[in-house]
């Protein structure tokens, strides 16, 4: 196989900019397809401008072990509506359209992409404008299945690394990353309970002596003030299933749509306005 150009990477142009900026990164997820096709689409499209800087795009799977309730029926709700694969790359695709600069990252579980063929998965995805992957079952151990052919066609391959992952663990976990880190800030499935502060800003800060990548902190973050301490000492907060609970229990599409695009508003402007004019951020790029 012959590796694709390399393309400049939206996810260091877009970690070099804030750095300038001097805030960190807000990561929004929504699982590609929910609650149907024609709001989702709207959903994805809307995010930039409500302020998102990274989106994060769930790939719906029938099985997905790492996910908290909410997620998982989001992920439900969207195979019901006949979300596939092709069908997530297609959204990506028509976001490219009219948008070539928000990083897309792709996020979920090995098996459909093995279904779908790796390697026609990854020229898809590239040709799609996907970014980055992160696939929460596949440990560094089995890099040539997906990593090392990602980065052949210049698709970043974020890791996770988690309260669990020891110093043994973590240089493994390293290897091959790139794009950024995903630190999950609490030991158990998205959606859990809200992190401690002291402890996460301890691990980010140990964390940064391994790793010249960015750090993005996800897992547990559900309000405007939680993402505004976070952000002080990450260089990205995640949140995902605080949006996807506003669909869930959102009367209409309409409203989904109102719903989650006026929680990221409120997510953007926490995340701009958390940091002191003259406070550095070690660890990204310049």
């Amino acid at each position: 196989m012959q590796p694709t150009l390399q393309r400049t990477s939206r996810l260091d142009s877009c970690f070099a900019a804030l750095k300038q900026q001097n805030r960190p990164a807000l990561v929004s997820y929504l699982t590609a397809g929910d609650p149907d096709p024609e709001t989702s689409r709207r959903l994805l499209h809307g995010l930039p401008d409500a302020g998102v800087d990274i989106i994060e795009l769930g790939m719906p799977f029938s099985d997905p072990m790492a996910d908290g309730p909410a997620i998982q029926k989001a992920a439900l709700r969207a195979l019901e509506k006949g979300q596939t694969q092709a069908k997530t790359l297609a959204m990506v695709r028509q976001f490219r359209e009219q948008n070539s600069t928000t990083p897309i990252v792709l996020m979920g579980y090995y098996n459909p992409i093995y279904c779908y063929g790796v390697e026609r998965f990854l020229s898809d995805a590239a040709q799609a404008g996907v970014d980055g992957l992160i696939v929460v079952d596949l440990p560094p151990e089995h890099d040539e299945e997906l990593c090392q052919p990602a980065a052949q066609h210049g698709i970043d391959f974020i890791r996770l690394a988690t309260p669990t992952t020891d110093a043994k663990r973590l240089p493994k976990v390293l290897a091959n990353a790139s794009g950024f880190i995903y630190y999950v800030s609490v030991a158990g499935v998205t959606g859990g309970s809200a992190p401690t502060p002291e402890r996460l800003e301890g691990a980010v800060n140990q964390l940064r002596e391994h790793t010249q990548l960015p750090i993005a902190v996800g897992f547990g973050i559900r309000t405007a003030e939680q993402a505004a301490t976070i952000g002080r000492f990450s260089d990205a907060v995640v949140v995902g299933s605080a949006l996807v609970d506003c669909i869930e229990h959102a009367s209409s599409g309409e409203e989904a749509i109102a719903q989650v695009h006026g929680l990221v508003k409120a997510l953007s402007a926490s995340v701009r306005g958390c940091r002191e004019p003259q406070q550095e951020r070690a660890g990204l790029p310049a």
